[in-house]
């Protein structure tokens, strides 16, 4: 059953005693309740709405990062042969350009490598060490961005030919322990208070050792921090501390960039004036990530670090390309995956869900994973099968089910598998699939039994349409940026009546025009009218966003989901 035609329950959470302490003159009484809900202490309302740059810790709080200042300076003396080796998204691709620009500063002329997603896939794989030293020929040191945590085995490889590695990642450290290179600066490895930051932040953090040790006087760190943002939100790591205060001042730079690719970016996805995390995670992210999924991961690096206009527009239009692709690719597989679901093929009615096809692109399938989950509420695995036989599955899962509990108890089916409670990969030979779906559905009936699973509405506090006006949009912006850990506000307005019939959009998009008392407001509703409507009075739940369009500026109000109103006026 979809959550489509499943009761979703309207939980409206409960603001903590002595929100309004944190009230200060001219501060809309929502956002105090707001920070309230988030755990902000009154000492701590300034930093969290304007947090400062000079409030960064020393890099070298980090363990290790003092020997990857010593390596890296040394290259630079002695003028070696560095490679950076990156991941194929997002932070990958971005970390790979701050280091770049970094280790350009210093005089040095790195090469660049990213592996191909299907065919060499994730990390220091043996056919991407392979192909990059065919291409780049063997370096010196090899610096590894957004990987190499893992990389154990192939790192001793690499030790035994010459090649040294200084490892800049952000990812769990394996049950191997330390791979041997000279130097692993990664928060998460080292148990650091830091382990929130993405790779691209750890890089960050490198350079700002780098610079602390030996001044470059042309180099201004703060221009790295728009690369930096694009990272930590596409990644999804949680806007807090430091990655709050590297996204806020990034996005600031992001609106003005020098970067001539991403300029070119922001002008085709139709983003202008101040920038959110949404704009990015909705809008950027997509179009450079789209890039690796599609298997030229290299021209996403080329638009981060062309210094041609021309070839910019050339190069984000590419990438544009890529993500209309992608988009196709991921409709049909959603549609055949839907197909499956409402045949004979498969059980739809379970408690999980797992699909597979050997004419699904890899690249793609956890895209798939997500729009499943989140349609049918249950959690998910999609999986491209090649032509040997051999699946990769990406998951997403529901609160309440580990994917990385369920990998553990059903790890008999699978060749290796692992991630996050709710997002997760697998590799799997063909004819294991239908015993893990079984196994994996007997996992949440079983296991998670207990666990309430329903769909569930959380919304953060109510209000009425007349507070929302531009002035409490400017405060309320001083909340962002929004993202993993400081999510954006959710809303309810109660009683609310329409005062003309739903403008229809395509997309099954729907424009609605509210009443609430004396006030009217407009307001979006992203695929509304896919399913009829309730006979208003409705109560709404609703976020609030800027819109900026041909130069002006509007409070966007973006509905969540509607109900029949409980209060009748």
């Amino acid at each position: 059953m979809s959550q489509e035609n499943t009761a979703v329950e309207w939980i409206l959470r409960e603001v903590p005693d002595g929100w309004e302490d944190l009230l200060t003159e001219g501060m809309p009484r929502i956002l105090a309740k707001l920070m309230a809900q988030r755990g902000i202490l009154r000492e701590k309302v300034s930093k969290f709405l304007k947090p400062k740059l000079a409030e960064l810790s020393d890099p070298f709080e980090i363990a290790e990062m003092d020997l990857a200042v010593v390596r890296i300076l040394e290259a630079v003396d002695r003028g070696e042969k560095v490679c950076i080796y990156g991941d194929y998204d997002v932070d990958g691709v971005s970390s790979i350009s701050v280091m770049s620009l970094v280790l350009s500063a210093y005089g040095l002329n790195p090469d660049a490598f990213i592996p191909h997603r299907s065919s060499e896939g994730y990390g220091l794989s043996e056919a991407g060490i392979t192909r990059c030293l065919e291409e780049n020929g063997k370096p010196d040191l090899l610096v590894t961005v957004d990987c190499g945590t893992v990389s154990n085995e192939a790192i001793a490889g690499l030790k035994e030919r010459g090649i040294e590695t200084v490892v800049v990642d952000h990812h769990e450290i394996g049950q191997a322990g330390r791979p041997d290179c000279v130097a692993l600066v990664n928060p998460k490895a080292s148990g650091d208070k830091r382990s929130y930051l993405c790779a691209a932040g750890v890089v960050f953090k490198l350079a700002h050792a780098l610079l602390k040790t030996r001044p470059v006087p042309d180099f201004d760190l703060k221009e790295v921090l728009d690369l930096v943002a694009i990272a930590t939100i596409s990644d999804i790591v949680p806007l807090v501390d430091e990655n709050r205060l590297l996204v806020r001042h990034g996005l600031r730079g992001l609106a003005d960039s020098s970067r001539p690719g991403l300029r070119a970016l922001l002008s085709l996805a139709g983003v202008e004036g101040k920038l959110s995390s949404a704009d990015v995670g909705f809008r950027l992210g997509p179009r450079i990530n789209a890039a690796g999924r599609m298997d030229q991961p290299e021209k996403a690096l080329e638009t981060l670090m062309t210094d041609c206009s021309k070839e910019a527009e050339i190069l984000a239009q590419e990438l544009d390309d890529f993500n209309k692709a992608r988009q196709a690719v991921e409709q049909q597989i959603f549609a055949e995956a839907m197909d499956m679901l409402n045949g004979d093929e498969i059980e739809a009615d379970g408690p999980a869900i797992v699909v597979g096809s050997r004419k699904w692109h890899a690249g793609v399938v956890g895209i798939v994973a997500s729009r499943l989950m989140r349609m049918y509420h249950k959690p998910t695995f999609v999986i491209s099968i090649d032509e040997d036989g051999v699946g990769k599955g990406s998951g997403r899962s529901i609160a309440g089910v580990s994917l990385v509990n369920a990998i553990q108890k059903c790890g008999e089916h699978l060749i290796v598998g692992g991630g996050h409670h709710m997002a997760a990969g697998l590799s799997i030979e063909e004819d294991s699939i239908g015993p893990f779906r079984e196994a994996f559905c007997r996992y949440v009936t079983e296991d998670c039994g207990g666990v309430d699973l329903s769909p569930k509405l959380h919304m953060d506090t109510e209000v009425d349409l007349g507070e929302l006006s531009l002035g409490f949009l400017d405060q309320y912006d001083l909340l962002q940026p929004f993202g993993s850990a400081n999510p954006q506000p959710v809303f309810m307005a109660q009683n609310v009546w329409l005062t003309e019939p739903p403008c229809r959009l395509k997309n099954n998009h729907l424009r609605l025009f509210l009443r609430q008392g004396i006030d009217e407001r407009d307001a979006i509703f992203f695929g509304g009218g896919a399913k009829p409507l309730p006979d208003p009075p409705w109560d709404i739940a609703f976020t609030v966003d800027r819109n900026v369009f041909r130069g002006r500026v509007s409070l966007q109000i973006s509905i969540q989901h509607v109900r029949a109103s409980e209060e009748k006026e």
